[in-house]
């Protein structure tokens, strides 16, 4: 299994932390928080890496090298001529990716069967999925609209009827969904998955398990005193 994670952010919500380091590197208990990531990974059978990197990103390849030190592969896909979006950071990475792939984002710490949501996939003929969350407005303000196994809406900004799910932060993707993105120009991950929801080709998979984040200040505390009490999941 390989797992693209999008590691190229600016971590504005985070600053003075990540004025100097990128927002994967931010010590949780003396070790980065990319580090809890690539360790969850490896324990769920993930081998092979993909870092789409933009900001600071010879820090991040400083920090882990290519993951033989942890029994990865870990190869970079970087944004050298100013940042793409987190859709563009995909695609200038896409020869390093499988025909399949997970995609998740560097803030984010996510608990799934990720091999049994493979297979679930393969079984079908869509292009994509994304894991969603019933948040109801709990976590966070609650983007996605779901129906018939579909993701039908997916908006960070706007506030739609029906709106009761959350982005989990996980997708699976096929490899010919790179083709609705333009090369080579910044391109969000919310108009390309705009773009594969009007072809009805984003299905929704639900998780009853919530997700924990670091890319604001409250979320990285709650993550900090978990891995301080001893209860990571």
């Amino acid at each position: 299994m390989q797992m693209v994670v999008l590691v190229g952010g600016l971590g504005t919500r985070l600053r003075p932390l990540t004025d100097r380091i990128p927002k994967s590197l931010v010590r949780v208990n003396e070790r980065p928080f990319l580090d809890y990531q690539l360790a969850l990974f490896r324990d769920n059978g993930f081998r092979d890496i993909v870092l789409c990197a933009g900001y600071l990103a010879e820090q991040i390849e400083a920090c882990f090298g290519d993951g033989r030190g942890l029994s990865l592969r870990i190869r970079y896909g970087v944004e050298r001529n100013g940042l793409l979006g987190t859709a563009g950071a995909v695609r200038q990475a896409e020869q390093l990716l499988d025909d399949e792939f997970f995609l998740t984002y560097g803030d984010s710490y996510l608990v799934l069967d990720y091999a049994g949501l493979l297979r679930r996939f393969q079984r079908q003929g869509k292009l994509a999925a994304m894991v969603v969350y019933r948040n109801d407005d709990r976590l966070e303000r609650s983007n996605v609209v779901i129906q018939d196994g579909l993701v039908k809406a997916y908006d960070k900004e706007r506030r739609l009827p029906g709106m009761r799910y959350i982005n989990f932060g996980v997708s699976l993707l096929r490899k010919d969904a790179l083709r609705l993105v333009p090369a080579g120009v910044p391109y969000s991950q919310e108009d390309w998955y705009g773009d594969l929801i009007e072809r009805q080709e984003l299905l929704a998979f639900e998780t009853e398990q919530r997700f924990y984040e670091i890319g604001s200040p409250q979320g990285l505390r709650e993550f900090r005193s978990i891995v301080t009490a001893g209860t990571l999941p």
